[in-house]
C-alpha cells in the first residue's frame, strides 16, 4: 500500500486503526456491503457480533485467507485478498449470515445473502454448511444451495453451482468432501456426494456420486481417471494428463 499514496487512507482506516483482524475485516466488509438496506455501521456491528458470538469465525477467516495465499498464483501478499478479493469477502459474509440464520434472524440472514449476491455476484444460502480453508476464486456466478455441505480445504472456481436437480424439498443439495477441486463452470446437482480429494472438470455436470480421489468430466459427468494428485484443491491442477 505504501507505493500508492492515494490508497494510504484505506490501509490506515482498515488495518492500522483496528484492534484485531476481526475488527479490521468487519470494517472493510461494511465499506463494501453497507449502503443497501443496511448502513455501513449496521453491517459492521452485525459482523462484530458474529465474530464475538461464534469463536470459530476468526480462525476460519485466517484459514480461508491462507488458502488464497497458497493456491492463487496471482496472490503475493495477504493484504490484497483481505482488501479486494470478492471470493473471500463473499465467503466470510456468508459466515456472518450463517450465524444470523442460527440465531433465528432468518429475514436478516436472507437480506445479507441478497446483498452479497448483488455486490459480489456469489449466491450462498445462509443455511449451507461450509468448512474452513476454502478458496472461492473470483466468486462470480458461484451458487451454493441451502442444504449443501462443503468440507474443509475445498477450492471452488467461478461459475460453479452446487444446486438441486428439481423441485424436491428437504436435503437436496450436494455434499463436497475435503480437498475437492471444483473447476470452472462445474455443476453438481442433487443430494449427491463428491468424495474426498476428487476433481470435477470444467463445465462438467455431475448427477451421481463421485468416488474419492477420482476425476470426472463430461455432460453428464463420468469418471475418467483415478487422481494421482491426492489433494487437487491445493495444487489447483485442472489438467487430466496429455494436455486434456
Amino acid at each position: 500500500m505504501l507505493e500508492e499514496p492515494l490508497l494510504a487512507g484505506i490501509l490506515q482506516a482498515t488495518i492500522l486503526d483496528q484492534d484485531d483482524v476481526s475488527a479490521a475485516f468487519s470494517f472493510r466488509l461494511a465499506q463494501r456491503l453497507g449502503g443497501g438496506d443496511l448502513s455501513r455501521m449496521a453491517v459492521r456491528d452485525l459482523s462484530l457480533a458474529a465474530f464475538a458470538g461464534d469463536p470459530s469465525l476468526r480462525p476460519a477467516l485466517l484459514r480461508d485467507l491462507q488458502a488464497i495465499r497458497e493456491r492463487d498464483p496471482t496472490c503475493s501478499r495477504f493484504i490484497d485478498p483481505f482488501l479486494y478479493y470478492k471470493g473471500l469477502a463473499a465467503l466470510e459474509a456468508y459466515r456472518i449470515a450463517h450465524w444470523l440464520w442460527h440465531q433465528g434472524r432468518i429475514t436478516l440472514a436472507l437480506n445479507f445473502q441478497s446483498r452479497v449476491s448483488e455486490v459480489f455476484q456469489a449466491d450462498i444460502h445462509p443455511a449451507a454448511r461450509i468448512g474452513s480453508g476454502v478458496f472461492i476464486d473470483h466468486a462470480t456466478a458461484v451458487v451454493i444451495g441451502e442444504t449443501a455441505v462443503v468440507a474443509d480445504d475445498v477450492s471452488i472456481l467461478q461459475s460453479v453451482t452446487l444446486g438441486g436437480n428439481g423441485k424436491e424439498r428437504g436435503d437436496r443439495h450436494p455434499k463436497i468432501g475435503r480437498g475437492v477441486l471444483l473447476s470452472v463452470g462445474a455443476k453438481v446437482l442433487g443430494n449427491i456426494t463428491i468424495g474426498e480429494g476428487a476433481r470435477v472438470a470444467a463445465a462438467a455436470v455431475v448427477l451421481h456420486d463421485v468416488p474419492p480421489f477420482s476425476t470426472v468430466a463430461g455432460v453428464p459427468a463420468k469418471v475418467i481417471a483415478r487422481s494421482k494428485d491426492q489433494a487437487p484443491a491445493f495444487s489447483m491442477d485442472q489438467m487430466f494428463g496429455d494436455g486434456i
